[in-house]
């Protein structure tokens, strides 16, 4: 394991999207996210199936990093339980990996 993480978020809008980037990035709690659009999300809600058209937002960060920007994230996002989904890269390029750990060390 590498101690950074890819974080997944669905979002409403590109605005929405935007701002969570943004905010996330100025605060040095990510040092790249990816806006994704066309998403197509289906899910239960409240007892019943739901559809939304969402953008997935990509977010890389470190492990020691994730509550605050679970916080940060919940903070922005207009949804009351937002997906925000941590999974560990295991393996990266030594390059991109350090350049994630260096910029992240600037917080």
């Amino acid at each position: 394991m590498t101690g950074f993480l890819v974080v997944l978020v669905t979002a409403t809008s590109k605005a929405e999207a935007q701002k969570i980037s943004k905010a996330l990035l100025k605060k040095r709690l990510a040092v790249c996210v990816n806006i994704l659009p066309g998403v197509t999300s289906f899910f239960i809600w409240k007892g019943k199936i739901e559809k939304a058209n969402e953008l997935l937002l990509v977010i890389k960060t470190q492990k020691k990093l994730f509550k605050e920007l679970e916080k940060e994230i919940k903070t922005n996002h207009s949804y009351s339980v937002p997906e925000v989904i941590a999974l560990s890269i295991a393996e990266g390029s030594k390059d991109y990996l350090g350049w994630l750990g260096s910029e992240l060390s600037k917080k």
